[in-house]
């Protein structure tokens, strides 16, 4: 059983810590193209790092989508760490791809969003990444299936599945923060808000809704501010439901997760394990952690494993 240690200001709220095992082999998986082209640089200067920490290292440079998880499947030399650089797609290919959710794994975000790096307190930074691999303190972390794909950020459903595919179709090169101002200008002409229903952990929810959010972060987008007394190790997401989605209570939800968090004024949130949502006027848009997926009906069903994350 691994040692516990006390709770670091950085971490999770009431999250518990862990301690990982020494490393004898590392495996880095790098988007080269990720932090504006820093990505390839970045890891060789982490294999150079670990190196000199006696920890045998491979360095993986990604060429396309699926890269990391294709390495991590066909990995045949066993490692005790994977570090991974680039942004929240990155690390979800790294979780996907680990036959063994026991391996910890360290981040170097390079990213837009950097979603959990923020919730974390991690850093763009390699000295400060070899700081924490050396303190071998890990945190846990739930993961969930939404239709099939692997889920440790946030689903959404609605709007903002609506603006993932504007990103999606208009993409030519890597996502900037600009890419996605311009998409919530276009999603915006012409949107009315779904009338979703919502079950979740087998009980409907009285009414629909306009926007659903199932997640396990705090810093929604990189900008917004959900709930921060979620954990990320507790064994369930929440549920943030929207009763009114149109352009005003789009805004006035922006301007509360800036100035506060969610939820309040026409959120409210609820735990969950499963929960499925559907819409009875029409397919309505999804993103999975930044990624559009396709349409409703959508299934969220949390996993019974967890993986582990090195932690400042």
């Amino acid at each position: 059983m691994p040692d516990r240690v006390a709770l670091h200001e950085s971490a999770p709220p009431t999250a518990s810590v862990e301690l990982a095992a020494p490393y004898r082999r590392a495996l880095v998986i790098a988007n080269p193209i990720a932090g504006r082209g820093l990505g390839e640089t970045v890891g060789r200067d982490l294999l150079a790092g670990l190196s000199k920490l006696d920890v045998a290292t491979e360095l993986y440079l990604t060429k396309a989508r699926g890269d990391a998880r294709a390495r991590l499947r066909d990995m045949r030399e066993p490692v005790d760490l994977v570090v991974s650089v680039g942004g929240d797609g990155s690390l979800r290919e790294v979780l996907d791809g680990l036959m063994d959710p026991e391996i910890p794994v360290a981040m170097v975000p390079l990213g837009t969003a950097n979603v959990l790096a923020l919730d974390l307190g991690l850093e763009r930074n390699v000295d400060r990444a070899l700081e924490i691999i050396r303190g071998r303190r890990v945190q846990r972390l739930d993961v969930a299936h939404v239709n099939g794909h692997l889920s440790f950020l946030v689903t959404g459903v609605g709007f903002d599945g609506l603006v993932v595919r504007e990103v999606e179709r208009a993409r030519n090169g890597p996502i900037t923060k600009w890419s996605y101002s311009r998409a919530i200008l276009r999603a915006l002409r012409g949107y009315r808000a779904p009338k979703l229903k919502v079950e979740l952990d087998g009980e409907v929810q009285d009414g629909r809704f306009g926007l659903v959010l199932i997640a396990n972060i705090i810093h929604y987008g990189g900008s917004l501010k959900l709930s921060s007394s979620r954990r990320l190790d507790d064994g369930r997401f929440e549920a943030y439901l929207f009763r009114e989605a149109d352009r005003n209570d789009l805004l006035a939800l922006a301007l509360r997760g800036f100035v506060s968090e969610l939820p309040g004024g026409k959120c409210t949130m609820r735990p969950c394990v499963r929960a499925k949502i559907t819409c009875d006027d029409g397919p309505v848009p999804y993103q999975v952690d930044g990624d559009f997926r396709g349409e409703t009906p959508v299934e969220f069903e949390l996993l019974r494993r967890q993986y582990r994350i090195l932690i400042p």
